[in-house]
């Protein structure tokens, strides 16, 4: 009799103990990839499992149900797990919900439809977010203009754009690469592109493009871009209407007077930028900060800002890390000038030996955007030209997880925001 009481209350406590949640923590020391757990955590979404984003918990941790198959997958991704019980996930929940923490524990409720903005053909350089994405494996859809235009837009929630240019100035690459074969043959594609599409210029059909991309940002869709096209898109809509391109651009002169014609309501994150007129200066506006700067490589890092997890979720979850410095990397368009950002945008990321902004939000109608500066996190200058980064090195890049947490962000249960 008491042998049988002995193995029941065992067999109680068994149950007890079952393990029914899997962490996936993100601080420094405990996760061996923290890349990869942003794709297991899509991965799960995308087989209808819950999810949570534990906010500030050991660097911004994910809380999964457990089952086999999600273990499965962390052991072949190389991602860390820890295994928990419904007394350590209640443990958990308890202190995350302590008004005396800053921590949050948000529901993710779906796995957002991904699109990337790129030409069809092979590019001299690479996309940073094209590489995570497929390193980190989260399925995405190329798409360019003749999509954008056709309000194929619609089919996605998330929408990236990287080293673009929607002025139809071709990059401001004419000065150092005007008699190369890639840029000869890119000018000549982007000219055929235009007419096929029904437009006389490059110029206008990418103004065309960028206002599409305004249109799907309003009615509630998420844009991230990075490098030039963060500037690049600003000035096109800003320059709505009006020739800012040169002729070795598109033909003919540019439009006379053309910085007074610049209207600063259409951008999205910057006001009283005045653009470079130089066809052969390698630059779009002062809204940049690369010819600015004044840091060694050593010394080039950026902030990230702390927001209450509570009360502002949305800059909480963009700015998840397991540290707060963040090495500096160079681009085209490597900064922003924080005297030309608009009031009502968030300055997330800044570099103070510099006085620049780094890494930027904002709302446009029912949809937000993020802008981020540089080409890639884990190449300092990147030239054109060069191999891709291999992220196998960098499986922890503090930058490149600035990029997936603008990719599952759209996956959250929505908070206003209140800052």
């Amino acid at each position: 009799m008491k042998q049988t009481l002995v193995y029941i209350i065992l067999f109680l406590f068994t149950l007890s103990v079952k393990a029914s949640f899997i962490l996936l923590p993100m601080d420094e020391t405990s996760q061996q990839n923290h890349l990869k757990a942003y794709g297991i955590t899509y991965w799960c979404l995308s087989r209808d499992y819950k999810a949570s984003w534990l906010l500030n918990y050991r660097g911004g941790s994910f809380l999964l149900p457990d089952a086999d198959e999600i273990r499965k997958e962390c052991k072949i991704r190389g991602v860390s797990f820890e295994i928990l019980s419904d007394s350590e996930e209640t443990s958990i929940l308890e202190e995350i919900s302590s008004p005396s923490q800053n921590m949050e524990s948000v529901i993710l409720e779906k796995a957002p439809k991904i699109a990337v903005y790129t030409p069809k053909g092979k590019q001299p350089w690479d996309d940073a977010v094209t590489l995570v994405l497929t390193y980190a494996e989260i399925p995405f859809t190329p798409i360019y203009d003749e999509e954008v235009l056709s309000d194929q837009l619609l089919l996605y929630d998330w929408l990236h754009l990287h080293h673009e240019d929607f002025t139809g100035q071709y990059g401001k690459f004419y000065a150092a690469y005007k008699n190369t074969p890639w840029y000869i043959e890119q000018k000549k594609d982007a000219e055929a592109l235009a007419v096929k599409l029904g437009y006389a210029k490059v110029s206008q059909e990418k103004g065309a493009v960028a206002k599409k991309i305004r249109d799907f940002v309003i009615g509630g869709g998420f844009m991230f871009a990075m490098c030039s096209a963060t500037d690049s898109f600003d000035i096109s809509l800003a320059a709505d209407g009006v020739d800012i391109c040169e002729a070795m651009f598109d033909g003919d002169a540019s439009e006379s007077n053309y910085q007074s014609k610049l209207n600063y309501g259409n951008s999205f994150a910057f006001k009283d930028f005045t653009l470079e007129r130089r066809p052969e200066q390698y630059e779009f506006s002062d809204i940049d900060m690369t010819t600015k700067r004044r840091i060694t490589p050593e010394k080039d890092y950026f902030t990230l800002m702390e927001y209450s997890a509570k009360w502002d979720p949305i800059p909480s979850m963009l700015c998840q890390n397991h540290t707060q410095l963040v090495k500096g990397f160079m681009g085209q368009t490597t900064s922003f000038d924080a005297t030309l950002i608009k009031s009502n945008i968030l300055i997330m990321g800044v570099c103070e030996l510099n006085g620049e902004a780094r890494y930027i939000h904002g709302e446009k109608g029912k949809g937000m955007f993020t802008f981020f500066g540089g080409h890639d996190p884990e190449d300092f200058q990147h030239q054109v030209g060069d191999p891709p980064t291999v992220l196998d090195l960098h499986p922890n890049s503090p930058g490149y997880r600035l990029i997936l947490n603008n990719v599952l962000f759209p996956a959250a249960k929505k908070k206003k925001l209140k800052t």
